[in-house]
């Protein structure tokens, strides 16, 4: 397959250049027009598009259980909308809750995802109980099923939630096995009692689920994980779905210091808010709850957050995706909106969210490529298989068309949602063509690809650290 006319951008730069694939692998770069004359069985034109690698989403959810009801899309459907927006690669997050086995928990996923996704996966491990066993199973995990990053949770009581004694250990282990520790950084106690307090009140509306659930938080728990990885011998720590700018005030002070602190950030904290999307009418503003929660377009953090993706504090966009329907699942939070389940589906859209901030002059191109796949594939094992253009690496290739529009409907997209959170909004830009590992699996906005395509990815260590 020989991809001609396009212009090829990485992380490092742009330029003019024919990819060459064979197999499913990249094998050669040319400059245009000097591939050998029979280069190319199959020859895809990108004149005028950009060519980039796939992208990566090291944070999704599919099928995860939460609040009596489970994430809408399976790996079947949930990758397959992946790979229409643009996605080749998921990280994905196994499960183990408390008084379980965290070695039964990874079996349990890859029992949901072998053959069924379109797209290649990896799994990071949520550690919900953390124990002797648990200690020892991440060993284990890093050394045999490589798996190589581990979630811990400063929420969810009862469920995920570890006290700073187990946090300690975990990042102990972490830090002598060479593993990442990512960490859901909100207090989970203190929102609690500001829960009981609003519902006894009878503020119930989905709105007050992000008013109970304050920035100062999310950035306390932030500084208290960057002090336990401190302790435990400078563990490399991630924090996830970092929504507010007090929380990226710290992790940039700890960056400044030289700390392996990092962050992600997802597109509804980029576009939605508090009051625009959480406060809609009735009971309409449930479609948006998800935690950490859309914050106050009154504030600074939409724009203290673009300007992290510029400077590197925030190192990644993910998306976190996990979507509930309306109907019969977030309706399950009627009356109390501690009990709608928490979730955005956004698999799809989020290369070309992040490609709008290109248009808007918030990214540069290559910073584009940076967050949504090169550096998921540096900090996660992945690169250089995946996450560049280059020879050798996997030929995960999206041409994508700077010229084209997408709208974003819950009429068009491939998620199993019955609303969109980015209902109408209109991108000036387009997935063209996404090709895995070499086979074809969009063009033209027609489907090519299969169920069971993708492959388990094992992984190794981060190659992003000081």
């Amino acid at each position: 397959m020989l991809i001609t006319g396009g212009t090829v951008v990485t992380a490092t730069g742009t330029h003019a250049a024919d990819v060459l694939i064979d197999g499913e692998t990249i094998v050669a770069l040319f400059a245009p027009g000097h591939a050998p004359d029979d280069a190319g069985q199959q020859v895809i034109d990108a004149t005028g598009k950009l060519v980039i690698p796939g992208g990566i989403d090291a944070h999704t959810h599919m099928e995860l259980p939460f609040g009596g009801t489970f994430a809408s899309d399976t790996f079947d459907t949930g990758t397959r909308a992946a790979a229409f927006g643009g996605t080749t690669t998921i990280i994905d997050f196994a499960v183990q809750r408390y008084g379980e086995n965290v070695l039964d928990g990874l079996a349990a996923w890859h029992g949901k995802a072998d053959g069924n996704c379109h797209i290649d996966y990896g799994f990071h491990m949520i550690v919900g109980g953390v124990d002797d066993e648990a200690l020892k199973a991440m060993d284990q995990l890093v050394d045999h099923e490589g798996i190589t990053s581990f979630k811990l949770f400063m929420a969810y009581p009862g469920v995920f939630l570890s006290d700073d004694g187990q946090i300690l250990r975990a990042m102990q282990k972490a830090r002598g096995n060479g593993s990442m520790i990512m960490m859901h950084a909100e207090n989970g106690p203190a929102i609690d009692v500001l829960i009981r307090q609003a519902l006894e009140r009878g503020e119930t509306d989905p709105i007050h689920h992000g008013l109970t659930r304050p920035s100062e938080l999310e950035a306390e728990a932030t500084r208290r994980a960057i002090s336990l990885a401190k302790v435990a011998g400078d563990t490399p720590l991630y924090i996830v779905h970092m929504s507010a700018s007090e929380a990226l005030e710290a992790v940039a002070a700890a960056r400044d210091a030289g700390r392996n602190v990092f962050a992600e950030t997802c597109p509804q904290y980029l576009y939605l808010t508090l009051e625009d999307q959480l406060g809609a009418p009735g009971f309409e503003g449930a479609k948006w709850v998800c935690s950490t929660p859309l914050r106050s377009r009154h504030e600074s953090h939409q724009r203290d957050l673009w300007k992290g993706l510029r400077s590197n504090d925030l190192a990644i966009v993910s998306t976190d995706h996990c979507p509930f329907c309306f109907k019969d699942q977030k309706e399950l939070g009627l009356g109390d909106f501690s009990k709608i389940p928490n979730g955005i589906g956004g698999v799809e859209h989020r290369v070309d969210l992040l490609y709008q901030g290109v248009v808007d002059g918030k990214l540069s191109v290559e910073r584009w490529v940076e967050t949504i796949a090169t550096t998921p594939a540096r900090m996660f094992g992945l690169y250089p298989r995946k996450g560049v253009i280059a020879p050798g690496s996997d030929a995960d290739v999206v041409v994508y068309d700077p010229n084209g529009r997408t709208r974003i409907s819950v009429e068009t997209h491939h998620m199993n949602m019955d609303h969109s959170a980015y209902e109408g909004y209109e991108i000036a830009g387009a997935v063209d063509t996404v090709i895995s590992r070499g086979t074809v699996l969009v063009s033209g906005g027609e489907y090519h690809g299969r169920k069971g395509h993708g492959r388990y990815l094992r992984r190794g260590l981060s190659s992003y650290l000081v």
